[in-house]
């Protein structure tokens, strides 16, 4: 006959000496832990809320297991703690599952975190370029992003699970908040869990910023572009240097038609331009070719200079290349 005994448990405690001949501190997540006798349970929703079930299968984790994470046995089987032995799975406990990892997150160990991961994962990190396909490599992104202090939630998540109970997903909106700093990211997620030695894992984690949380840029059509040149000749018929180089980005570069120094910086561009708008200057374009990218343009072609002071004509070759600075278009 089965005989289940419930303790619960509630940090920082430690355990009377009479339940246990040492002392166990436990985590600050609160847990329930039952001791049951034949049967397998579910890999535990994490939740504060939600009572953890184990199996006595859990509690015969291997001391390699427990040395490869570094970690205590409770601590080591509540992250890791055998599926229950029937088919099915509920969108519950798969829900559950999400709330596993981010209480895993909870903890700041970057190990506990790479525990929830299969073998052979594949982990495609919001901040990161390089996929993840093992367990030192998807620990390494953990310890960068666990000093964030982060913590989800779900907004909005679609779950499938398969036909024999051995595959499911999870798909949809999260949100974190970086406990670090106080930033509050969005993004849309995938989890993919499989059953690894009787254990839900997560065999593929895809996660990526929102499309509108993404810098996509100044809008600018080809037409702008070369109406940013109009700004820049406007400038020159004021006769005042400091005008033009304001039209300049704080990295500009001017390499001009009549001097052999790069100027690199407001005080140099300004220099230059107070001998050049001697002449009066007043420039139109002949020939343009507009390229667009991600908040930088550049038009390029010939342009003619009158110069109002002797009234000569100067054609030149040009390059503008304008970069989206402070809210408005400089040259760069």
């Amino acid at each position: 006959r089965r005989q289940v005994a419930t303790i619960a448990l509630s940090s920082p405690y430690y355990l009377p000496s009479h339940h246990f001949p040492s002392k166990m501190k436990f985590s600050a997540v609160a847990i329930a832990l039952s001791l049951v006798a034949s049967a397998e349970a579910f890999a535990p929703s994490a939740s504060v809320s939600q009572r953890l079930t184990l199996s006595n299968d859990a509690r015969q984790v291997t001391s390699s297991e427990l040395n490869l994470f570094g970690m205590n046995t409770l601590k080591a089987r509540k992250f890791n703690a055998p599926a229950k032995a029937e088919d099915t799975v509920s969108e519950g406990e798969v829900r559950a599952l999400f709330e596993l990892w981010n209480d895993a997150l909870a903890t700041g160990d970057s190990r506990i975190v790479a525990s929830r991961y299969t073998t052979s994962p594949v982990l495609l990190a919001t901040v990161s370029d390089t996929p993840r396909t093992d367990f030192d490599s998807v620990k390494d992104y953990f310890d960068s992003f666990l000093l964030k202090k982060p913590q989800g939630k779900i907004l909005d998540g679609n779950i499938k699970i398969s036909e024999n109970g051995e595959f499911a997903s999870d798909t949809g909106i999260y949100e974190f908040t970086m406990g670090a700093t106080g930033d509050v990211v969005k993004a849309r997620y995938t989890y993919n869990y499989v059953k690894e030695n009787g254990v839900w894992k997560i065999q593929h984690h895809h996660s990526s910023i929102m499309p509108e949380g993404m810098d996509l840029g100044k809008p600018i059509t080809e037409d702008e572009v070369r109406g940013l040149f109009s700004l820049w000749n406007n400038a020159l018929a004021t006769e005042d240097p400091t005008q033009v180089a304001k039209r300049y980005a704080k990295a500009g570069v001017l390499l001009p038609t009549v001097s052999d120094t790069p100027r690199t910086d407001e005080a140099s561009i300004t220099d230059y331009f107070v001998n050049f708008l001697k002449l009066k200057p007043q420039g139109e374009i002949l020939e343009s070719y507009v390229t667009i990218g991600n908040n930088w343009c550049q038009d390029v072609g010939i342009y003619e200079f009158t110069m109002g002071a002797t009234g000569k004509k100067v054609r030149g070759r040009y390059s503008f290349v304008y970069v989206y600075e402070d809210g408005e278009w400089k040259i760069n």
